[in-house]
């Protein structure tokens, strides 16, 4: 099995490749900064947002464009159509939201005039194309863009010297990013490595569904008639936080702009890496071998393409999350395990009865709250969309038919364990929690 891992390095030879790296940083802001011109004019033209494929036709003969290797500067282009593509779900249902901002610094003299612009530090990454690695010797050669060659003979790459912790293995480099430390004043390198492991056993042959909601963030349901439920409760207060703090800056792509941004990624990352690494971990002693988990494209948009209306904190909810980043990580984390993870449509599990299978859209009364008539039972709307995805209605199969005509207990689905996220310690049982705060 492969496996993607990002290791983070210090640069040896810093002194001798920080203007080097300097000069690579401003030029991706100033491509950016190029191609965010270009996009705002694109949509007050046409009313369009371009993407990658667009800016990159368009920008590849532009000047800015040679200051970085080819695919360093796609790279550029990529992050900046990501960023349009967020920003264009997002205007409507929320007015503080705004366009991707320049990448620029203003400074100012004691008598408060503009003295002149500087470029921030932007992260660069370079692809295969444009790596050269030695791992014998910790070195790798990074590709110069055109524009920072400064004789026809001069070296066309940066020789970065880099150190890890001795633990860590440094083989088969897929990408290198610089990344600028603004607390250390220095920069380093993220390594993103792939790794040939052995794929272990799976835990055992269950199966285990998992829904991902709005005020719950994952409902997970076991064959062993239990669920889990993780409320997504520091998340969404992040949510709130950091796009309050960052439209006080006065400039959106300024220091502190951006290292907001960075310390809610960062957040959010952790939140994700978390809860991914409990619910593994949950499956294992479950003897999951699968995980079935619902399918969410098209969440924001309704039939007609355009963005569905969840209400105001809804929609901040909605278009905070970052649904394929978390299903990657648990996807990864679950394959180290040897557990096998499936995407399945999530079509009609919130309006379906997991218990006897009565298919009625008034049964979910309230958002956490289902109601079945049928057998006069009441359970957590969640739980029920995590066990429907578990058994994969969807699927003609006698295992589905089974579970739905056999004797079940409905307790469960009433009364699943609640999971609290702490930022020291991860989640831990709603009881603990509260216990340790009483």
């Amino acid at each position: 099995m492969h496996v993607h891992r990002t290791h983070r390095a210090k640069i040896r030879n810093h002194s001798q490749v920080e203007r080097m790296l300097d000069l690579h940083a401003w030029s991706a802001s100033k491509l950016w900064n190029v191609a965010n011109y270009h996009s705002r004019q694109v949509w007050e033209d046409t009313g369009e947002i371009p993407d990658d494929a667009d800016l990159k036709t368009e920008l590849k003969t532009h000047p800015k464009y040679k200051g970085l290797h080819s695919q360093s500067s796609q790279r550029v282009l990529e992050e900046l159509a990501e960023a349009f593509t967020s920003w264009y779900g997002k205007r409507k249902s929320d007015s503080r939201a705004n366009p991707p901002g320049y990448r620029k610094r203003n400074y100012y003299d004691d008598e408060g005039n503009r003295v002149h612009d500087e470029h921030p530090r932007s992260t660069v990454t370079w692809k295969q194309k444009g790596i050269r690695d030695d791992e014998k010797h910790n070195r790798v050669r990074l590709s110069k863009g055109a524009n920072h060659k400064d004789h026809p003979r001069d070296w066309e790459y940066i020789l970065v010297e880099y150190e890890t912790r001795p633990e860590v293995t440094i083989e088969n480099i897929q990408q290198v990013r610089a990344v600028y430390d603004t607390a250390k004043e220095r920069w380093e390198l993220h390594l993103v490595c792939k790794h040939d492991v052995e794929t272990p056993d799976a835990p055992g042959t269950e199966t285990a569904g998992i829904d991902l909601g709005i005020c719950n963030f994952a409902a997970v349901a076991y064959s062993t008639e239990e669920a889990d439920l993780y409320p997504g409760n520091r998340l969404k207060q992040d949510g709130y936080y950091f796009p309050k703090e960052i439209a006080t800056c006065d400039d959106s792509g300024g220091e502190r702009a951006t290292r907001l941004h960075r310390k809610w990624s960062e957040r959010r990352t952790h939140f994700f890496h978390a809860l991914a690494k409990h619910i593994v971990e949950r499956c294992i002693e479950k003897e999951v071998g699968r995980i079935n988990i619902g399918k969410l494209n098209g969440v924001r948009e309704d039939e007609n393409g355009e963005s569905k209306n969840w209400g105001k904190h809804g929609n901040l909810d909605l278009h905070g999350w970052a649904f394929d980043r978390f299903t990657n990580i648990l996807e990864y984390k679950a394959k180290f395990e040897g557990i096998e993870m499936e995407t399945v449509p999530e079509r009609d599990t919130s309006k379906t009865c997991s218990v006897c299978g009565t298919e009625d859209e008034g049964q979910r009364v309230e958002r956490g709250l289902y109601v079945c008539d049928e057998h006069d039972a009441a359970f957590n709307a969640d739980v029920n969309g995590a066990e429907n995805i578990r058994l994969d209605l969807n699927e003609s199969n006698s295992e589905s038919s089974a579970s739905l005509a056999g004797d079940r207990s409905t307790g469960w689905l009433a009364q699943p364990g609640v999971y609290l996220y702490d930022l020291s310690y991860g989640f831990q049982p709603q009881a603990e929690v509260v216990d340790c705060k009483s």
